[in-house]
């Protein structure tokens, strides 16, 4: 009797099996280390805190960027600017039309995806580094259309008083409020990431990432599937980008910029590429590293450069993978 093909991707991609006692150290410890790191920020508050903030920020845009890069093995440049739709989306319909900061975000959402689906369905038929060209362009064109259309985005002047979070009456302002609302939408996301990956859409995806030829024959519509992942990515970034305008009440055309993608880019190959923690610890890793070497003064950047580098080198799967190596070299 011939198996079905879920049968047969199920067989091809199986989940991972459950770890051991061993394996569930190496899987806890990067969440260990980001709660140190958050449970630090949130007991100084102040500037650790708005530090450690931004860095939560980034951890939800990262964990959509491992949804692509990580999962489905693709190449974008471009997330920032769903990033930039769903921050401008917030801040013009909560300041200029004194909409909610919910629907707002929904709105921005809805343009995100709205967006990358008309962007992704011809772009992502393309490989490679005609695809790593496509999604830089993306980028730039919506960095540039932030600039340029004044009557709008207000250019670099940017467009301030957007109002913080409200949630049930109480509006999330003060740093340690922040810091755990951002807090709770990063486990949501990591939760999120981690039940995409074990699901049959996660099948698909580590199955494209295999092999493109081999998933089409085992039935996966390789195009479909790229696009979805494509999707969740756009989401995740509008979502970010709408949280960091509510936070800091302020945006502008600089936040989105390509130092935005470089910036994600280290974070998550710091973190662990492919990882559930890895965008998490990353993000938090490489923000907190250069208020570390700040003692330092005129060689800071040097000292932050060499720690990246020294990461890369003797932990080539980032941070999460490096607490799986350690744990396996531990067994007999």
């Amino acid at each position: 009797m011939t198996s079905s093909p879920s049968t047969i991707l199920r067989k091809a991609f199986p989940v991972p099996a459950q770890p051991a006692p061993r394996g569930r150290l190496a899987a806890v410890a990067p969440w260990l280390v980001a709660a140190c790191i958050v449970g630090y920020a949130l007991v100084a508050g102040g500037y650790p805190a708005t530090v450690v903030g931004f860095a939560l920020i980034y951890a939800v845009f990262v964990s959509g960027l491992n949804i692509f890069m990580g999962l489905t093995a693709q190449v974008s440049f471009g997330q920032s600017a769903f990033a930039a739709i769903g921050g401008y989306a917030s801040a013009i319909l909560t300041t200029q039309h004194e909409w909610g900061w919910l629907p707002a975000m929904v709105a921005g959402l809805a343009a995100a995806l709205a967006a990358a689906l008309a962007i992704g369905y011809p772009t992502l038929r393309l490989k490679g580094h005609y695809l790593s060209m496509a999604t830089l362009a993306i980028g730039l064109i919506v960095h540039e259309i932030a600039v340029e259309w004044e009557s709008v985005t207000l250019g670099y002047l940017g467009i301030s008083g957007v109002p913080p979070i409200d949630i049930a009456g109480y509006e999330v302002s003060s740093d340690r409020a922040v810091l755990i609302m951002l807090s709770a939408c990063v486990v949501a996301t990591a939760l999120a990431v981690a039940r995409i990956r074990s699901s049959r859409l996660g099948r698909a995806f580590a199955g494209i990432a295999g092999s493109e030829d081999a998933a089409r024959a085992l039935g996966i519509n390789v195009a479909r599937y790229k696009l979805v992942s494509f999707l969740l990515a756009a989401a995740f970034a509008s979502l970010s980008g709408s949280l960091f305008v509510h936070v800091v009440g302020y945006v502008s055309p600089e936040v989105f910029s390509l130092h935005m993608v470089i910036l994600s880019f280290t974070m998550l190959y710091v973190g662990g590429i492919g990882t559930v923690a890895g965008p998490v610890i990353g993000a938090l890793v490489v923000s907190v590293l250069p208020e570390t070497f700040r003692s330092f003064r005129d060689y800071q950047d040097l000292a932050y450069g060499a720690a990246l580098i020294l990461l890369l080198i003797y932990a080539p799967r980032g941070l999460a993978g490096l607490f799986a190596a350690l744990d396996t070299r531990r067994k007999p």
